[in-house]
């Protein structure tokens, strides 16, 4: 699933586009937006809320959007080749004088009146790329729960929007928490979200999420994707386990020695079950 900066970055980039445009054209390939028409219409913003897109237009419309594991849009000049994956993927285009923009895999597509978005997103902690921000309000909603394991208060949306897998492996790395401690056991809290925040801020403007500092290809992270290397500071080997029941175990890695704590024991590789259907394991 993408992080909250890359769905940030697709959101101003599609605002660069979209916004002050009229739709001259609008397609939606779901069934239950069918019949649904918004040309004629200008778009106001596109904006980012943790994972989700919202795109607004007059007439007090939002197209609300969510990306998974595999959604993504694209932005095409007219006459020019769409790449983004074969026609039967796409699920929304939305077209004007001078850009398309489609939305390829998306598992979420709505319209709703704007005036209501909270349906869609009014359940999000506070937003780490958000002009709001709130870190108090973060931190108070991930202490209410304070034996949760910290790794899944941190990829609890409803907590703070915006952290996957990657920024949560990277910033427990960094932290020196194990991500099986309870909340209430990490050494430093705010720190911890602190320096999650800073993460997705310094990635947010372009592509590539490096942690490390280094963008070199294969060393841009601590231990995401990384089972079975070295760590880049104990040489010991990092290891990848399933954190969370079924079915919404998420992959996790960590380095057992920087990382001091609670872990599961490792389990041979010919006992491990294969991740979950869509679960992506991130092997370099």
């Amino acid at each position: 699933m993408p992080e909250g900066d890359t769905v940030w970055l697709a959101g101003r980039r599609l605002h660069r586009a979209l916004a002050g445009e009229v739709l001259v054209r609008t397609d939606f390939r779901v069934p239950q937006l069918a019949g649904a028409d918004l040309a004629g219409r200008r778009v106001l913003e596109v904006v980012s809320r943790g994972k989700h897109l919202l795109t607004r237009v007059e007439g007090g419309w939002t197209l609300h959007t969510h990306f998974r594991m595999d959604g993504t849009w694209h932005l095409y000049r007219h006459g020019e080749r769409w790449r983004g994956g074969p026609q039967w993927q796409v699920r929304v285009l939305l077209v004007t004088r001078e850009w398309q923009a489609v939305g390829y895999r998306l598992p979420v597509v709505e319209l709703l009146p704007t005036a209501q978005e909270d349906r869609a997103v009014g359940h999000l902690g506070p937003d780490l790329l958000g002009s709001d921000w709130d870190q108090d309000e973060a931190l108070r909603r991930l202490r209410a729960d304070p034996d949760r394991e910290v790794a899944q208060a941190l990829l609890d949306q409803r907590n703070l929007a915006g952290i996957g897998n990657l920024y949560k492996a990277e910033s427990l790395y960094l932290a020196g928490e194990s991500p099986w401690t309870p909340v209430r056991e990490v050494g430093d809290l705010p720190a911890l979200v602190d320096r999650a925040h800073r993460l997705l801020v310094v990635n947010r403007e372009h592509s590539a999420q490096v942690t490390t500092g280094d963008k070199r290809r294969g060393r841009e992270h601590w231990v995401f994707g990384r089972e079975g290397q070295p760590c880049r500071r104990c040489g010991t080997a990092v290891r990848m386990a399933e954190q969370g029941p079924a079915p919404y175990a998420r992959v996790t890695w960590w380095c057992p020695v920087c990382q001091p704590g609670p872990a599961p024991e490792p389990v041979p590789p010919a006992q491990r079950r294969p991740p979950p259907v869509g679960q992506r394991t991130y092997r370099p």
